[in-house]
């Protein structure tokens, strides 16, 4: 039986509602505040399970099975095999210092810093491998063969990469991770392909990249404009000391409205190439949320925290993925008679090291 999701409406539907979500959320936040936190692992377990259970592809709901345990047997992985190590280095580096031996403390303090770096790499891969692993789509899941070392090293040079040539080469680094990333997974039978391109995303990552120097330069001719127009160096006139109160709001309105609306901006092109560069056998993805759609999102979201002293914050996994579902998209044909079980290694623990460094993945 082949599925066309050309003359479909939508292949992706999401129908929880923020009501249902609640009776969920708050008993989760009252048993983590009781728990000293502990239970948050079971908390969200409870979380995927509802949002999973309310989000239809082709008119199948989607299934988590990913248990709460698994994820708090991941945590104390890391823990014991990160945690501490670490602060063992630390404490090592700190009794080197006090026996004056800066330059070893400075090896083993970059030691550190370069295998929390490794690692990030491996969470942000393992995270992806797990969730994929423990979401199911008529009885199919996904999944990874690849344990995501590799990754790690890919991670970190790739990253290096794009900072060294003052930062220009972001984009490329962010797109070509995306690609390697989602090429070693695969859904049932079928891999994931990912080819999108670096290239459309430089005219909106410059217009990022030039906020911060053109904040610079404007605040370097305002002051000139501001010192010069007192007539003296150690008095400013009236015109002087109205250029300055401009150059102080021109910084704030820059630093905390301009800036961040730039970055998102980026990150609305962002997410819309990667995506759209996502194959699976005959289907195709496609993310419809435009830059206006994401900031009105994230505004709506720091109302509502603020607006409710931090408890709102509870319904953000709630809005996010009902963000990400209501924009989703996907076109072709998908031959359901052709699908069988993924193959590929199931891991016995949840995404510790995402966990500990506290990221996110999709």
């Amino acid at each position: 039986m082949s599925e066309d999701l050309t003359q479909r409406h939508s292949a992706f539907r999401f129908h929880g509602s923020w009501q249902e979500f609640a009776k969920i959320a708050f008993p989760n936040l009252l048993l983590t505040i009781v728990t000293l936190g502990i239970y948050r692992f079971w908390a969200t377990t409870r979380e995927r399970e509802y949002l999973w259970a309310q989000t239809d592809f082709i008119d199948e709901r989607l299934e988590w099975t990913g248990k709460g345990l698994e994820l708090f047997i991941g945590f104390i992985m890391v823990f014991l095999l990160l945690g501490l190590p670490i602060i063992v280095m630390q404490l090592v580096s700190q009794g080197l210092i006090f026996r004056g031996q800066t330059f070893i403390a400075g090896v083993v303090t970059i030691a550190m810093f370069v295998m929390l770096f490794y690692l990030s790499g491996v969470a942000y891969f393992r995270a992806l491998r797990y969730r994929l692993s423990r979401t199911y789509w008529r009885g199919i899941r996904g999944g990874s063969n690849d344990p995501g070392f590799g990754y790690g090293i890919s991670y970190m040079w790739k990253n290096i990469v794009g900072v060294l040539p003052i930062f220009l080469l972001v984009p490329w680094s962010m797109i070509s991770l995306w690609n390697e990333r989602w090429n070693s997974m695969s859904f049932g039978p079928h891999s994931f392909e990912s080819n999108a391109r670096w290239q459309p995303l430089m005219k909106r990552y410059l217009l990022f990249y030039l906020v911060p120097f053109l904040m610079f330069v404007g605040g370097i001719i305002l002051g000139i404009a501001a010192a010069t127009s007192g007539g003296q160096l150690g008095g400013l006139g009236g015109t002087g000391m109205a250029i300055g109160s401009v150059l102080v709001v021109v910084a704030i309105l820059s630093l905390y409205i301009i800036l961040p609306l730039a970055a998102l901006a980026y990150y609305s092109k962002y997410f819309r190439i990667a995506v759209g560069g996502l194959r699976l056998h005959n289907l195709e993805f496609d993310f419809r949320a435009r830059a206006p759609d994401w900031i009105l999102f994230f505004l709506a979201n720091m109302v509502i925290v603020i607006c409710t002293l931090g408890i709102g914050y509870i319904f953000m996994p709630y809005r996010n993925w009902k963000f990400f579902i209501d924009h989703m998209e996907a076109y072709g044909e998908i031959n359901i008679d052709e699908l069988t079980q993924s193959k590929t290694i199931v891991s016995k623990h949840g995404e510790g090291l995402l966990d500990a460094f506290d990221v996110g993945a999709i």
